[in-house]
């Protein structure tokens, strides 16, 4: 809450992003031993000041069912080693071939293809591995664990983000409709996302119809998200991103603003960020920072 009373997103976002940031740099190993190269790599990647939405939106979503966000921390931090994991794999020479991500040169850029090929499968695996860890399985009970690993393991496989990236490689420069880009977008970029959420929410002690109005909420702001990524790519600024701006234009990538046009995406977006506020009407202000969450969707710059 800001002084007036009133929630104030940018201080939430810095204090959750301290608290992540704190947290990842307890669980990511110091570059240390024969292996320590492909460590700096990851923590090259793991530190270069990402938003950390996803582990942000895990810590939400268990605040919002009434449970404890450190409960929920491990997780949060899991999702952001996979999301990290993706970032580099996606700049790779074989598949988008990028040079900077957050205003910096990209993993392989700096490391190697090989190193950072391998900086990524470190970061998918450190994954699984801290939400298995003593630290979070001390405390928490066998069968949340279970359903939370599950749920995680299939957003980022190949039912979600792995599947997504396929196609969306596969359907670079050909002519494709609505349903195909819709199926992109929920997979490669929604699918993590509906997943932070839906995991904090579990953690949180969550019930059938908290989780479904969640899941929901998560879904929703997962496709919004990627849109507002689409539409940045044409209207953003190369600098403030810390990326090149209209690359997906220059390499024939499927997106809603080349398949629907500029103002359809935005109508589209809005849309989509009034249905996910709604699925929140049943719940108190504990919900507010994924109402608030949404609605910066739509106003970000980068």
């Amino acid at each position: 809450m800001g002084t007036n009373g009133f929630f104030d997103l940018k201080i939430y976002l810095r204090e959750k992003k301290a608290i992540v940031d704190g947290a990842l740099r307890r669980y990511c190993p110091d570059p240390d031993g024969p292996a320590s190269d492909v460590v700096e790599a990851m923590r090259y990647s793991l530190f270069a000041d990402g938003k950390r939405l996803r582990p942000i939106l895990c810590l939400a979503g268990a605040a919002a069912v009434g449970g404890s966000e450190s409960d929920a921390l491990p997780v949060a931090c899991a999702l952001e080693m996979i999301h990290t994991y993706s970032l580099i794999h996606d700049d790779l020479p074989v598949m988008d071939d990028d040079d900077l991500r957050r205003g910096r040169p990209t993993n392989h850029k700096v490391f190697g293809e090989a190193i950072a090929l391998l900086a990524g499968d470190a970061l998918l695996t450190e994954a699984f591995q801290l939400m298995t860890g003593a630290e979070f399985t001390a405390r928490t009970p066998a069968h949340l664990i279970v359903t939370v690993v599950n749920l995680i393991a299939r957003a980022a496989g190949f039912g979600g983000m792995v599947g997504g990236q396929v196609v969306d490689v596969q359907s670079e420069g050909k002519q494709v409709d609505s349903l195909l880009v819709e199926f992109i977008h929920t997979h490669k970029t929604g699918a993590l996302i509906e997943a932070s959420v839906s995991s904090g929410a579990i953690l949180g002690g969550a019930d059938e119809a908290q989780l479904e109005a969640i899941t929901a909420y998560g879904r929703k702001i997962g496709l919004a998200f990627q849109i507002s990524d689409d539409i940045l790519d044409v209207e953003g600024d190369s600098e403030t991103m810390g990326k090149r701006a209209g690359s997906d234009q220059q390499r024939g990538k499927i997106t809603y603003p080349a398949v629907m046009g500029l103002d359809r995406s935005k109508e589209l977006r809005s849309h989509l960020i009034e249905g996910a506020i709604k699925f929140l009407e049943s719940f108190d202000r504990e919900a507010d920072p994924l109402r608030e969450i949404a609605r910066f969707i739509i106003a970000r710059k980068k």
